[in-house]
């Protein structure tokens, strides 16, 4: 595919004792709110499923259905509805309390019990899901089958997402994500798109949705997560959210810019150094805040560790 045959300029080496012992390339590009492909890196139109990245998109319903006044939510629900939280017991209860003041039971969640939990609300969607039976709430829709594309809810959400790219909705390829709702393909470019236009103030809603993410970043993942330690690292400022497979989503609130990363081969462990580096080059965190992220996420094994190569252009 055209997609594979253009040329890598970042790449994250796994060095054990200094030497290469395993390659990931990397793809990233930055946009400003227009959508203008500003730096990129290897192939910006690399198509993507942007996984778990799209949150906090799926959570815009939430503000515009007017549930968000309706069922009296904090901004740390919504962070927990933009996020992918590690299923700690803060994180359970206020998903719980989400469908509370829905007036909804944790069995209406259709997302995945995780091993060794009892409860769905353990599951890192489940402030997502919670989220969209929110918005079933406050339209008077069923319930069953929210997942399903067909749902009213999922409707929704593609017909924002279109509004948001300047695309059809019929134009969406989708699929299953692992936690049953659909999930999007789409170029890195619109990806990082989307994340521009989180980052500036164009859209009230999509405003709230960062703010309520950098300012609880302990919802949007849990302790030691990547995401959350980069936004307190830096209250204001950023906005970070990752997916599988190697996808990586930055928005910067006060520059109105958007950086997505994609590692080839799917490796989470590649992204997080990937955008440590990018971050970096950017300008967006200095060189004493990149080494203490480096002292954590760059170390794989008592005697390895990442090391990245390559600058956007």
């Amino acid at each position: 595919m055209e997609q594979y045959s253009k040329g890598h300029s970042v790449v994250v080496h796994v060095l054990r004792e200094g030497l290469v012992e395993s390659i990931h390339f990397c793809h990233a590009v930055v946009t400003d709110h227009r959508g203008r492909v500003l730096l990129k890196a290897g192939n910006e139109e690399y198509v993507t499923f942007a996984r778990s990245a799209l949150k906090p998109f799926q959570a815009l319903p939430v503000m515009s259905s007017g549930a968000y006044e309706r069922f009296n939510l904090s901004e740390a629900d919504l962070a927990l509805i933009c996020g992918s939280h590690d299923g700690s017991m803060e994180h359970q209860r206020r998903a719980f309390n989400i469908l509370w003041r829905c007036d909804l039971e944790p069995n209406v969640l259709t997302c995945p019990t995780p091993k060794g939990q009892k409860t769905p609300l353990a599951y890192n969607c489940s402030g997502k899901h919670s989220g969209m039976l929110a918005v079933c709430r406050m339209k008077g829709w069923q319930t069953v089958d929210y997942a399903s594309r067909r749902h009213p809810v999922q409707q929704q959400i593609g017909q924002t997402l279109a509004e948001l790219i300047g695309l059809p909705a019929e134009e969406f390829i989708t699929a299953r994500d692992d936690c049953g709702v659909p999930t999007y393909q789409m170029p890195l470019s619109q990806l990082a798109w989307l994340y521009a236009q989180l980052g500036s103030s164009k859209n009230p809603n999509l405003e709230y949705l960062a703010r309520a993410m950098n300012r609880h970043p302990r919802m949007v993942a849990g302790e030691g997560q990547f995401d959350t330690v980069l936004m307190s690292m830096l209250p204001s400022h950023l906005v970070s959210k990752g997916g599988a497979e190697g996808v990586q989503c930055i928005a910067n609130l006060e520059q109105g810019m958007g950086l997505a990363i994609k590692v080839q081969d799917g490796s989470s462990r590649a992204k997080r150094v990937a955008a440590i580096h990018l971050l970096t080059q950017l300008g967006w965190i200095d060189p004493s805040m990149a080494e203490d992220l480096k002292d954590e996420f760059a170390p794989v094994a008592p005697y390895s560790r990442l090391e990245v190569v390559g600058e956007l252009a």
